[in-house]
């Protein structure tokens, strides 16, 4: 039988999960807090009289769990958070030694998907976990990430906000005006959907790219002012041409070296990638997520973490047969790949 607890508070653990990912920039970490959230909610559950919504409630806990978990944290980047684009002599990108910088995570979109049973389940906005905004937020206070998404993400009132973390209304305005003048150079790029056909076309043709090392098919999946980067490494790329050469000269090696599967994460196209071994094997090697717009990719961004693979409910070794099955049902090579920025 189910809980009084169980049955007002289970319904809302996905958008939390949203909620925590958004603060600490992990999805692994954001599902220890919302596990945090829970014990704590159940804990104190009996002093609950109603006088919040639940849901208020719930959002109260997590955003001060999420608070008191960054506290002793270094905030989460991607390589682009560091430094400029890479311009200097031709090399391998820098990699960074491990401890040295606390890297961003992807999150599975399967993680905050809506039950399909269940057509009533709040629908979490894609935008809401784009990678580009996940990134930005990190380098907010937390209290002013915290008040950002609570008023602009999640359409807290200012008074809601402010009993939530403890503070004045004057004090949650003063800080989400902060908050929008940080952010204030971010400006939201229109990607397409992952079941929109064009992404699916892009993410085929990046996959081809790599499943048959050949570096021209990423002229037409990549835009002109494409960016390319990978934790752990320090160095990042600008331009079409530029990403282009580092992954032929440093990366592509040859064919059937990689295997890469289709996902989707942050709400945006995305793949898991394996490499092949020094045994032969094909192993779990970390995830790729696209920047698909309709004029091409303009992000590439890898995530070097072959626990990742285990994240998105994949095995951490890909055996043949299983790699024939996918390949006979997503051919890339089959899929027309739109050419980017107006090619001929």
């Amino acid at each position: 039988m189910t809980s009084p607890f169980a049955a007002e508070t289970a319904p809302y653990r996905r958008e939390l999960l949203a909620h925590c990912y958004r603060m600490v920039g992990s999805a692994h970490d954001a599902e220890d807090l919302v596990q945090e959230t829970y014990l704590r909610a159940w804990r104190s559950y009996a002093g609950f009289e109603g006088r919040a919504s639940v849901r208020s409630w719930l959002y109260k806990i997590a955003t001060n769990v999420c608070l008191r978990a960054l506290e002793p944290r270094r905030i989460r980047m991607l390589p682009s958070g560091l430094t400029g684009p890479y311009d200097g002599p031709d090399r391998a990108p820098t990699f960074v030694p491990p401890g040295e910088v606390a890297w961003l995570e992807p999150l599975p979109d399967q993680w905050i998907a809506p039950p399909a049973d269940d057509p009533a389940a709040v629908v979490i906005a894609r935008e809401s976990v784009r990678l580009a905004l996940i990134a930005s937020l990190q380098h907010l206070p937390a209290r002013q990430r915290a008040i950002l998404i609570l008023r602009e993400v999640l359409a807290f009132s200012a008074a809601e906000t402010a009993e939530i973390l403890g503070t004045t209304t004057a004090a949650v305005k003063s800080g989400l005006q902060r908050a929008r003048a940080r952010l204030g150079e971010l400006e939201p790029e229109e990607l397409l959907e992952p079941t929109d056909e064009r992404a699916r076309a892009l993410l085929d043709g990046y996959i081809a790219a790599f499943e048959r090392s050949d570096a021209s098919l990423l002229e037409q999946v990549l835009r002109a002012d494409a960016t390319l980067e990978a934790t752990p490494f320090r160095d990042w790329q600008s331009g079409r041409m530029t990403c282009i050469h580092v992954l032929d000269a440093y990366v592509l090696g040859t064919p059937g070296d990689w295997r890469m599967i289709p996902i989707s994460a942050n709400g945006q196209p995305a793949a898991v990638v394996y490499h092949r071994s020094g045994d032969g094997l094909l192993r779990a090697d970390g995830a790729v997520v696209l920047a698909a717009t309709a004029t091409g990719v303009s992000a590439v961004v890898k995530f070097h973490d072959p626990a990742l693979v285990g994240a998105f409910g994949f095995p951490e070794v890909l055996a043949e047969a299983a790699n024939a099955e996918l390949h006979d049902a997503v051919r890339p090579a089959d899929v027309g790949v739109p050419l980017a920025d107006g090619q001929v």
